[in-house]
């Protein structure tokens, strides 16, 4: 089950560098025009699009700061650890 729990706490690892890089993208103000930088800069957008839709929905920005990525990293890494200690339990 270690290999289990080892994967899964991976799979969350990465996807919380991914939406830190995207909230560190934010502070940028355009895309890059380089072909290669534009099409990390849509990865980092598109692979987080969908998780930060529901946090933007309910979370309006407070003027320019926009904290719905904040919490919902916050959320994601409890999600993380609580997924993370269950399986370890089994």
């Amino acid at each position: 089950m270690s290999l289990v729990v080892d994967y899964v706490n991976a799979v969350f690892t990465v996807f919380l560098v991914v939406l830190v890089i995207r909230i560190l993208l934010s502070w940028v103000p355009a895309a890059p025009a380089g072909r290669v930088t534009g099409a990390l800069w849509r990865f980092f957008h598109e692979s987080t699009d969908w998780y930060l839709r529901p946090f933007r929905r309910v979370i309006p920005p407070l003027g320019m700061f926009d904290l719905s990525p904040i919490v919902a990293l916050i959320v994601l890494y409890v999600i993380n650890a609580v997924v993370v200690r269950v399986l370890d339990l089994l």
